[in-house]
């Protein structure tokens, strides 16, 4: 009978390391999701000059209480992308823009010269906690640059709007509002089927700074968020540990009280 009441205690000292435990395991995840909250694209890498890639962008809610009704996305025209097709999104309607280039563009199918400046979908309603998907083909990707930016523009039920069209900087802290980046590999196919000599006028700092000096917005944010997240983990595990030897500690002292005296 006398063992009872010590394994009561005990159980009973083992309720603030799971308090502990649970708190800090629901603290990171939290943490985590807010922090990657970001519109970005997938994948966030893929050859120069390649043809039919698929792109998606992925949107979040970041709204407690408003609904995401409308998004653009700029696509760039200082280098070109031929052919884009926007897939059909249940719920949503897509309006395609189109520019005329002030120097046509030669590619293997011909001269193109007019090409997709920006795609707005309309007529949906995300919900908070929620994201979506945008998806596009990409006919044929410039080999004349190291990456691509999207910026986008996200709009919501209750009249906010959000930029996403901030560049990451060398020796910066990471935008709040980045915008996504597509980072082009590999050496080309070469500049004369490309878009080389089309522009729009001043460099932009996406074609002014070479990718090696500006990571794109997905890998600086995961890294980010990654260390981040680390950081949170390393500290809750800290305070677990702490709070186990505190009970391990009153175990002993209750255990020296309840042994009998002979």
């Amino acid at each position: 009978m006398s063992g009872h009441p010590r394994s009561a205690r005990a159980f009973a000292s083992r309720k603030p390391l799971a308090a502990v435990l649970a708190s800090a395991a629901l603290f990171v995840f939290t943490s985590a999701g807010v922090a990657s909250a970001h519109v970005t694209i997938g994948p966030d890498t893929t050859a120069k000059g390649g043809s039919d890639v698929e792109l998606t962008f992925r949107v979040p809610n970041e709204e407690a209480s408003a609904t995401t009704t409308q998004l653009e996305v700029v696509l760039p025209t200082d280098h070109p992308i031929t052919g884009v097709l926007p897939e059909p999104t249940p719920g949503w309607q897509v309006a395609v823009t189109n520019t005329t280039l002030p120097k046509p563009v030669t590619t293997d199918d011909g001269t193109v010269t007019q090409v997709v400046s920006e795609l707005t979908w309309t007529g949906g309603a995300l919900a908070p906690g929620q994201y979506q998907g945008f998806r596009v083909m990409l006919g044929k990707l410039p080999d004349d640059t190291n990456q691509l930016v999207f910026k986008a523009v996200q709009t919501y039920s209750n009249g906010d709007v959000v930029r996403w069209i901030d560049l990451a900087q060398p020796g910066q802290p990471a935008p709040d509002h980045p915008a996504p980046v597509l980072v082009l590999t590999g050496s080309g196919a070469g500049s004369q089927t490309s878009g080389a000599s089309v522009t729009t006028g001043p460099a932009t700092p996406s074609s002014a700074i070479p990718s090696s000096a500006i990571p794109s917005s997905a890998t600086g944010d995961s890294t980010a968020r990654t260390l981040g997240t680390v950081g949170i983990v390393v500290g809750a595990a800290g305070l677990a540990v702490g709070a186990f030897g505190m009970s391990r500690a009153r175990r002993k002292s209750s255990d020296s009280h309840d042994t009998p005296r002979e």
